[in-house]
């Protein structure tokens, strides 16, 4: 069922068109990323699908009696009633019923009939338009969103900024749309949130459209991408990393019709001038007809060529020492909360470590102390070695002065450089022309974040402190400054909850967690899979302690902790506090031994096995049937996909062919027998995808059955 129809839209601000000839539609439940560099139009094309803004050509038709969602940027919350209010607001009914029930509890304390009778009333309609039911989902949400019970009451005016994207985050999720519209979604959120929000969206049964600069975040939850253009729009039925790779493929065969046609052009040309008015005029009539009548294949559109001009380049820098920080003892409490207490830590040379943790446990606060700009009343010593040149990025920041331009901002750091010469560096930040004399208080997020880079560069840097660098900058930014970092042959200390920046830059990971600070060796990635590791253990040992005792999985203990996400591998190295050590041993020996994982069909019954136990024994057997039949059926599918692949990889090779040899002019033909090359080349792709990721399962269910 299509739920959204698209349909030769375009948008612009006077002559210049921002987009134009946008068409797309969306089927219930499917899940589509629209991606493009900043400022192309991403948030303006959702905002004309929410219907908020009116385009110049084309239509917007959304389906009769659809729910839409739409989740913005900017985080338009009314400041009136409570954190609750808010989460309810998509549901006038259940909220009016709610502020009734409320009073008429109140009023009850006086214990008349009719108040009394007016409460039970109340209590009814409120359970039968399902407000209990309502709450809970609520709840459930808001926990995961870090809101907690007592937050639920507080005033939605009494919030910081990231606390209200959570909660219109929240809103939009409390509705459950049959279609959601979300603007950078993972913004002010920590990695175990997007995790959690993922696998939230995953089971939605609606249609999603999401802009999203979060890499890993797009391929976990969308299958589809949309490539937003100044005059094209592409849509790829991959998930981002893959649509990466199609789409230079895509675009270097585009080029190469682009540049025959146009050799083919020269080519005729030439002819009709040096024949036109000699033996072969017949000729060079006929071919100028022939030229006339061709259609043109335009050069394609690289929308992201200018985005990866922008150029991350470190000033060379004075070799520092060995050890470049060495902590001892470090402390720090905010609001009446202790952080963290007792932190040691050793930074050599070429360390890249990244800080991570659930939002408000400390790590800015940990950043800046590592820094030497923390608190006066925070405790520890920070040793700093030789010959260091250090350099801070603020996430919020607070280096730019709203009133300069770009080019002053520039000269307050370097003030021997002249306009020229100012403006001639902002433009490998992508600042160009008349950008670099604009105030900073008219720039995007983006632009910020890029303006502050490009003052942290300015000067010779040895050591980096980046409090969330890839905020708000775009993906091809944000890979750049990836592959900055990586060449950087100094030592880096950065917080960031992009999962893909970390996977790419860190060599050693420090975790912030419920008051400790661990210290691990290896990059984001290692850290991920030991903490996937022990979460699969940790829910195998509950499950078998549940098949042991006949009760379900607790939820209580260090397994379910770990399972949760609130457990972490255990260090292998690097001084960490004492409290940090005696917490580690008490998990340890909390730990039972490991047992053998067996199914509950092939348990052996307790001698007192009653007739429950029968059935259950039943149950289970019927479980390993269904479980092998779709065994069963994934191994059929995988032959047919092989097959498919094979016969498409074969026809794709000719279909090649076909297209190296000369058209004979006859371009339409050509151009046609490359959108079918495109067309077979996309089906064979997704296939292969398919075939992936069935033979992952397959590959997993074996390992698994061996295990057992």
């Amino acid at each position: 069922m299509t739920v959204l129809q698209v349909a030769d839209l375009s948008f612009g601000y006077g002559a210049d068109k921002l987009f134009q000839g946008i068409t797309f539609s969306l089927e219930q439940g499917q899940r589509a990323a629209l991606v493009a560099p900043n400022g192309a139009g991403k948030s303006t094309l959702l905002r004309l699908v929410a219907r908020e803004l009116t385009p110049d050509t084309g239509s917007v038709v959304i389906r009769k009696g659809i729910r839409v969602a739409y989740f913005r940027q900017s985080h338009e919350l009314q400041a009136e009633g409570t954190v609750l209010d808010a989460f309810l607001s998509g549901f006038a009914e259940v909220l009016e019923l709610r502020h009734a029930l409320t009073a008429a509890q109140h009023a009850a304390a006086s214990g008349s009939e009719a108040d009394l009778a007016r409460l039970s009333d109340l209590t009814d309609r409120y359970h039968i338009a399902g407000g209990d039911d309502l709450e809970r989902r609520v709840e459930i949400i808001a926990a995961h969103l870090g809101f907690t019970p007592a937050d639920m009451d507080r005033p939605v005016a009494s919030l910081s900024g990231g606390e209200r994207g959570r909660l219109q985050l929240g809103v939009v999720l409390a509705i459950e749309p049959d279609l959601l519209l979300l603007d950078e979604p993972t913004n002010h959120l920590d990695i175990e949130t997007i995790t959690w929000l993922e696998k939230h969206l995953a089971g939605l049964g609606g249609a999603l459209l999401c802009v999203s600069h979060d890499r890993a975040f797009l391929d976990a939850v969308c299958p589809n991408t949309m490539e937003l253009g100044h005059r094209s729009f592409r849509i790829y039925p991959l998930k981002y990393s893959d649509y990466a790779v199609a789409r230079e493929e895509d675009l270097a065969r585009e080029r190469e019709l682009a540049e025959r046609q146009e050799a083919f052009v020269a080519k005729t040309e030439d002819f009709i001038r040096r024949n036109i008015a000699g033996q072969k005029t017949k000729q060079a009539q006929s071919r100028r007809k022939m030229l006339e009548k061709l259609e043109t294949i335009d050069r394609p559109e690289d929308v992201w060529a200018t985005a990866e001009k922008v150029r991350f380049r470190f000033a060379p820098a004075p070799r520092s020492g060995d050890i470049v920080l060495d902590a001892r003892g470090l402390g720090a409490a905010r609001g009446g909360r202790t952080l963290f207490s007792g932190v040691e830590l050793l930074i050599r040379r070429g360390d890249r470590v990244g800080i991570v943790g659930p939002n408000g446990t400390g790590k800015s606060t940990l950043l800046k102390l590592l820094a030497g700009a923390g608190a006066p009343d925070d405790a520890g010593d920070v040793r700093r070695g030789t010959n260091l040149c250090q350099g801070y990025f603020d996430q919020h920041l607070g280096s730019l002065d709203p009133a300069r331009t770009a080019v002053e901002e520039i000269r307050s750091v370097r003030a021997d450089m002249n306009v020229d010469a100012t403006r001639q560096y902002l433009s490998r930040f992508r600042f160009y022309g008349d950008d670099a004399l604009r105030k900073v208080q008219g720039f995007s997020g983006g632009e910020r974040s890029r303006l502050a880079l490009a003052k942290l560069l300015l000067e010779p840097r040895n050591l980096l402190f980046l409090d969330e660098p890839t905020n708000h900058l775009d993906i091809p930014a944000a890979e750049i400054l990836e592959e900055a970092l990586t060449g950087f042959e100094g030592t880096v200390l950065l917080v960031s909850h992009d999962r893909r920046f970390l996977e790419q830059v860190t060599t050693r990971i420090v975790a912030v967690r419920e008051g400790r600070v661990d210290v691990y060796p290896g990059g984001f990635r290692d850290y991920r899979d030991n903490l996937e590791k022990l979460a699969a253990e940790a829910a195998a040992r509950e499950a078998e302690r549940g098949d042991a005792s006949g009760r379900g999985v607790s939820g209580r203990g260090a397994g379910a902790r770990a399972a949760s996400g609130r457990g972490a591998p255990e260090p292998r190295d690097e001084r960490r506090g004492a409290a940090a050590d005696a917490a580690d041993a008490a998990d340890r020996s909390a730990k039972p031994a490991r047992a053998v994982r067996r199914s509950g069909a092939t348990m052996p019954p307790p001698d007192d096995a009653g007739a429950g136990d029968a059935a259950a024994r039943r149950r289970a057997f019927e479980s390993d049937k269904a479980a092998a039949r779709a065994t069963e059926r994934k191994r059929k599918r995988v032959k047919e996909l092989e097959a498919e692949i094979a016969a498409g990889e074969s026809q794709l090779a000719e279909m090649r062919e076909e297209l190296k040899k000369d058209p004979g002019g006859d371009w339409a033909k050509l151009a046609e027998a490359a959108r079918k090359e495109q067309a077979l080349a996309k089906r064979v792709d997704a296939a292969m995808t398919e075939w992936m990721a069935l033979s992952e399962e397959l590959g997993a269910s074996a390992t698994a059955g061996g295990e057992a």
